[in-house]
């Protein structure tokens, strides 16, 4: 069988043509991925303490809750790459010091130029801030109460205290307290002392010999009434017999 050399360039030119026909349209259709692709950019900034220093620990910051993440380096910078248009909150999680809140907006019709608003905590005042972000800790954290120091004053809230200080304070101006007094009453609050003394170093005893006096004064009170009701009987019965006696 023997080939046409004529017909087999005819054919191969043909192959070449159709080739480089369709190169065009592969381009065509990379450019047009290329321009539905969205734009992104990038997010920088540095994390810095009160006194201006940055901060050297390793601290985790994020946007949008963790649909971007990075890690601050040595000298507090921090950067977010690819990242897509629209509304993005940034927080920094610091185990030592509170940082606040940064929304950043980015728009393909502004070329992607972060404006950025900040705030120290949700619902508070919040105020522009420019770009590159350079972030403050505004407070540190206190895990720990310090122990409070040494007040005498605190002494006074304690009852066994002021129980001391009144007792001391009745012991020094008792003499004086005594003076205007004649003996009977001098007895009596020697007798009071003595009941409070024993009721501090034996209760039992003094209850016992509290309700004792209860006790007899209640018995003599009765035994009162028992006299007087047996006078009163023997009058009626001797004005009885001295009725009798002028009848007979």
């Amino acid at each position: 069988m023997t080939v046409n050399p004529y017909r087999f360039l005819a054919s191969l030119l043909l192959v070449v043509l159709v080739f480089f026909s369709l190169l065009p349209g592969v381009h065509g259709e990379g450019d047009a991925k290329a321009a539905a692709a969205p734009a992104t950019t990038s997010i920088q900034g540095t994390i810095v303490l009160p006194s201006g220093e940055p901060v050297t620990n390793t601290t985790r910051i994020t946007l949008n809750d963790g649909e971007y993440a990075t890690y601050s380096q040595r000298d507090g910078a921090f950067v977010f790459h690819r990242v897509g248009p629209g509304v993005h909150a940034l927080n920094v999680h610091s185990h030592e010091h509170h940082f606040p809140t940064v929304k950043i907006q980015l728009k393909a019709e502004n070329d992607m130029e972060p404006k950025c608003i900040e705030y120290a905590y949700a619902g508070a005042a919040k105020v522009v801030v420019s770009y590159p972000l350079e972030l403050t800790a505004l407070a540190a954290y206190q895990y720990f109460e310090p122990k409070p120091r040494f007040n005498p004053l605190r002494l006074l809230k304690n009852p066994m205290v002021l129980m001391m200080v009144v007792s001391v304070g009745l012991m020094a101006f008792m003499p004086k307290m005594m003076e205007g007094m004649d003996d009977e009453q001098k007895e009596q609050m020697r007798q009071q002392m003595a009941t409070q003394n024993q009721m501090m170093t034996d209760p039992t005893k003094a209850f016992s010999n509290l309700f004792g006096e209860v006790a007899g004064s209640g018995s003599a009170a009765e035994d009162d009434n028992a006299n007087r009701q047996r006078r009163i009987e023997s009058s009626k019965a001797g004005g009885k017999t001295a009725r009798r006696g002028k009848r007979d």
